[in-house]
């Protein structure tokens, strides 16, 4: 079978408001890759000059507080609600270095953040993460697909995070729910199953593993990592190209990697019912994920995750007699249009 890759373009991004032109760069290292003589794998991610590709990521949480878990029925104890976020995000080419590294501009073309049932549906205004619409960032990115310099990405999510909280309130800093940790999700990982290779110019072999973290989007305000660890289960050809499908298992870390960003600075105090409970103990996760990568054009044709997080909540000191723990199903998505 003849495995083939491509290399990692970019594009240059002017600022948050928008994009510069696209300017003439080099193409692929090689025009179909190269191919081990013992099959391995090569991923690159590969961007082409004056192409623009779009992706639509999806995040779903169906979140159930259950207030006595040692309750012998659950029909008055469990409050059932869910979070829902799409995105449609497009990364144009402007500048390219197949060899070094690479600029993209990201264009956030729409986002839209729903929520239904519980305390949570209540009207808290447009979401902080809608204000993402229409901003641009540029992401720096080597032939791997790791991204080097995502210093423009890190202050829009900045820029969210100032947006989640009230305007002139007497009760101090109040933070509105928001999924701007699905946008980091999204955005922050893009292509973290081929990046995180320790050593990517060796290939990798149809059943080789290997390791890396992603984030946690949750509904309250914790910082949480999950424990990745990615298989190459298939590499196939066929009429359409080739491709590979890299499966995920997950796992709670321990810690959260320093260099993820922050939304938020300060102290605050966060509405509803996940600001009234706290602090958390994550008690459990589990779950998988597949990911379909074009090797012959270096991208990402679609990408599903699929994990549950369990967490035990605490209660102020108001007298309350409970045990409340959380699950929260979550499922992010990643497709080409």
């Amino acid at each position: 079978m003849r495995i083939v890759g491509a290399v990692l373009v970019g594009a240059l991004c002017v600022s948050l408001a928008g994009c510069g032109s696209p300017e003439k760069g080099a193409g692929r290292a090689s025009e179909a890759g190269k191919a081990a003589n013992d099959g391995r794998v090569f991923f690159t991610v590969d961007f082409q000059p004056g192409e623009t590709l779009r992706y639509k990521f999806t995040s779903k949480k169906n979140i159930a507080v259950d207030w006595d878990p040692n309750a012998a029925t659950k029909s008055n104890h469990v409050q059932e609600q869910s979070e829902t976020f799409e995105m449609i995000v497009a990364y144009t080419p402007v500048e390219v270095d197949p060899y070094g590294v690479s600029t993209i501009c990201a264009t956030v073309e729409s986002v839209r953040a729903v929520r239904s049932g519980g305390p949570s549906a209540r009207n808290f205004g447009t979401d902080a993460v809608e204000s993402a619409q229409g901003k641009s960032f540029a992401l720096k990115v080597d032939p791997r697909g790791k991204i080097v310099d995502a210093s423009e990405l890190a202050t829009l999510i900045q820029e969210m995070g100032k947006q989640a909280f009230r305007a002139g309130t007497a009760m101090g800093r109040v933070k509105e729910p928001d999924m701007i940790g699905d946008f980091i999700a999204s955005q922050w990982f893009l292509w973290d199953a081929e990046s995180s290779l320790e050593r990517p110019a060796e290939g990798v072999a149809v059943g080789q593993t290997w390791r890396s973290q992603l984030s946690v989007p949750t509904p309250m305000v914790m910082r949480q990592a999950r424990n990745v660890v990615y298989q190459l289960d298939e590499a196939r050809q066929d009429a359409d190209g080739s491709f590979a499908v890299i499966t995920s298992t997950y796992t709670p870390a321990e810690s959260v990697p320093a260099g993820w960003p922050i939304p938020y600075a300060g102290r605050f105090q966060m509405s509803g019912t996940f600001g009234f409970l706290g602090p958390y103990e994550v008690l459990g996760l589990e779950g998988t994920g597949t990911e379909l990568f074009n090797l012959k054009t270096g991208r990402i044709e679609e990408r599903q995750q699929k994990y549950v997080l369990r967490v035990k909540a605490g209660l102020p000191p108001l007298g309350i007699k409970a045990n409340p723990h959380i699950t929260i199903e979550q499922t992010l998505t990643m497709e080409r249009q």
